[in-house]
């Protein structure tokens, strides 16, 4: 059997990816033109190709620093509610219309959850489920010490005296234990 080749070259997975609808960079004399790609969104790029099939991209670009939001002032017809444009300061902007203003929605918030995520250490989460967390951490930080000064009040050893080290000799002397002879 002959594997059907995969058009993503890059090595992160595929968070999502579907038909969009992508603004062109040069407007025609008719106004602009929206011509339909196959999108892909990665943990760290998003590509977008002629169609599904397709091996090579037409374009990519790294999705950090970018940032998404639902845009109907992008077209004037009944799929004005189905735009979502991408934006980083400095750098080219892309428009997209998708096929419902539900998945316009779907595609936004993955790519603000993603770069959420990217821009931080921890694994975003809703506010209510924080604090359900943080809850729940304090309540075991809690037990936890109580537990360990238990645990630690009934396991104290009297200590000897030190004794003072002789020399260079930077290793203490445990009870039990001859020094070793130079």
């Amino acid at each position: 059997l002959e594997e059907i080749p995969r058009p993503i070259q890059d090595s992160g997975n595929i968070l999502k990816q579907g038909y969009l609808e992508k603004r062109s960079r040069e407007p025609s004399f008719f106004g602009s033109e929206w011509h339909k790609r196959w999108c892909v969104l990665t943990q760290r790029n998003f590509f977008y190709y002629a169609n599904e099939k397709s091996k090579q991209p037409k374009g990519s670009f790294p999705i950090e620093h970018y940032r998404a939001r639902l845009a109907s002032q992008l077209r004037k017809d009944s799929r004005k509610k189905c735009c979502f444009e991408l934006l980083c300061p400095g750098k080219r902007s892309y428009e997209f219309t998708a096929p419902s203003p539900a998945e316009a929605e779907d595609w936004v918030e993955q790519i603000q959850f993603l770069l959420k995520d990217l821009s931080s250490l921890t694994i975003p989460c809703d506010e209510d489920e924080e604090e359900e967390e943080e809850e729940e951490e304090l309540s075991k930080d809690l037990d936890s010490s109580d537990s360990m000064n238990n645990s630690h009040n009934s396991t104290l050893i009297q200590e000897e005296p030190s004794q003072e080290l002789e020399g260079d000799d930077i290793y203490e002397v445990l009870p039990g234990e001859l020094p070793n002879s130079q």
